[in-house]
């Protein structure tokens, strides 16, 4: 399953060292529709475009081939709410107060790109899951941060776990409401893949469990197997929705005036996967389409943060970013006509994360930082004290609950350790030859320097974004309020198990 990923390390290492004199060219005459398509828990390098054997996408592969695949995509935050306040407002999500949080408020504090454009004369709006889940009315927000929402419009869907919105047919009714000649920008967002799945329908459908590779955190099983071939029937019936919502725009004549980004906002929603600092928790798909502007057939390396998305869109739309962005537009690499690496500086991202969904004494978060390299992933484990994925009492709320799930749960081994043991203060990985995240050297005396060097370029970025956690107020982050379900909270767990 890891082959691909295995693939982009190895080309991205092995093409550091070369950069490209590339310049986008003047702004475009017209201004461009966005057409924003945000999987829910979609992996990167988990389309058949990949030669991945077990999921079969032709419309996101089609985007793929017409555009440009950019490789090292990253969400700065592995969880739903905040890494979408992060792509809406181009900030880190530890510069986003409450909304750093999952299920939490979203204070309407910075701009939102979506507000920007509609200001700017776009028609405006969303189907399926924008911002969410968590609060945006007390933050502030009129609406859903992504924009007026289109979800009138349902089917029966064709198994259980997916869906009853018809997220296509929703963008044919925002189409026929904006005016002749209006801009659009719509967020398409799917709820799939995001668990619980129907089991058994992905080998229903004749996949075949032997063509799934797993990843070294996990033992050989095709419970597990199972479980990702069902996974891949939702990317598919999400697939499905991207080539209707193509035709629509090939019907209207604006397909090659509109940026297509097919995208997601984190991992598979599996153990060691979502809401973890590991590769496969932060790596993302990222494909980018322009007809007229963008030459297609082309991968790009540079390192992209969901908060680079924001900039990047108000520049192609002719406008400038706000002060309060702190994310760079990649404009420039999907303007330019070549491949690998555009801008040879762009070779990082930092990520991390605070509360997610809470499971601990007091609700407590688990702290982490991290930074990712072209070559390495080093981890900063705030409180390693705490059950990284929630305390086992709670049965690790940090974790969907899947057959995955269950069955490592069972095991008490290294595989249950992998996902669910408590972890080491520091962790460093050579990504480009441990992809799966399993081989820890950061106390090997080997590679001391390294460490130390991506530890301080961490803390020097964090210092610039002002991180609370680097600054030494951090425990803000567990004072803001969790407005999710409360029978979800450490208590209410302990109350019911007695």
């Amino acid at each position: 399953m890891m082959r691909l990923a295995r693939v982009w390390a190895l080309a991205v290492f092995l093409v550091a060292g070369i950069a490209v004199d590339c310049t986008a060219g003047g702004q475009p005459q017209n201004r461009p529709n966005f057409l924003f398509i945000i999987l829910d828990d979609w992996g990167a390098g988990h389309a058949s475009v990949h030669g991945v054997p077990w999921i079969n996408t032709p419309n996101i592969d089609r985007v793929a081939r017409e555009g440009v695949i950019f490789s090292n995509c990253f969400t700065n935050n592995p969880k739903c709410s905040p890494c979408r306040a992060s792509i809406l407002t181009g900030r880190n999500t530890w510069q986003l107060a409450e909304a750093c949080n999952h299920n939490g408020i979203f204070p309407h504090r910075w701009p939102v790109y979506t507000e920007l454009l509609e200001q700017a004369g776009y028609h405006v709006g969303y189907t399926g899951k924008g911002w969410g889940p968590g609060d945006y009315r007390s933050g502030g927000f009129k609406q859903n941060p992504a924009g007026k929402a289109y979800n009138r419009h349902r089917r029966r869907p064709p198994q259980a776990g997916i869906s009853a919105i018809d997220y296509a047919a929703n963008f044919a009714e925002f189409l026929k409401e904006r005016k002749d000649g209006q801009p659009f920008c719509f967020w398409m967002g799917p709820y799939e893949p995001h668990l619980p799945y129907e089991q058994g329908a992905g080998r229903r459908k004749g996949k075949d469990p032997r063509s799934v590779q797993l990843p070294a955190y996990y033992p050989e099983s095709n419970v597990i197997r199972n479980d990702f071939l069902d996974y891949a029937t939702e990317v598919e019936w999400a697939d499905q929705h991207i080539g209707r919502a193509l035709d629509l725009l090939e019907q209207v004549g604006e397909l090659d005036n509109t940026v297509i980004v097919v995208t997601s906002d984190h991992g598979p929603p599996l153990p060691r996967m979502k809401g973890q600092i590991y590769e496969h928790g932060i790596h993302i798909p990222l494909y980018i389409r322009w007809g007229v502007r963008a030459k297609g057939g082309r991968v790009v390396h540079d390192f992209i943060n969901v908060r680079d998305f924001a900039p990047t869109f108000l520049e192609l739309a002719g406008l400038n970013p706000t002060p309060t962005m702190s994310g760079k537009s990649f404009a420039y690499a999907l303007l330019c006509d070549q491949s690998g690496w555009i801008d040879q500086e762009r070779n990082w991202v930092v990520v991390g994360k605070e509360r997610h969904d809470i499971g601990r004494p007091f609700d407590w978060g688990y702290p982490v930082r991290g930074i990712r390299t072209p070559e390495w992933l080093y981890v900063l484990n705030y409180h390693p004290e705490r059950w990284p994925a929630g305390n086992p009492e709670t049965v690790y709320r940090n974790c969907d609950a899947s057959p995955t799930k269950w069955l490592l749960l069972s095991r008490f081994d290294q595989y249950y350790r992998y996902s669910f043991g408590k972890r080491p203060r520091e962790e460093l990985y050579r990504v480009a030859e441990d992809p799966d995240c399993v081989h820890n050297l950061a106390r090997d005396p080997r590679y001391r320097a390294v460490k130390v060097r991506l530890r301080e370029q961490m803390f020097r970025e964090l210092r610039k974004d002002g991180d609370p956690r680097v600054l030494g107020n951090g425990d803000i982050f567990d004072t803001y309020q969790y407005v999710g379900r409360r029978t979800h909270s450490y208590d209410a767990w302990l109350q019911y198990s007695r």
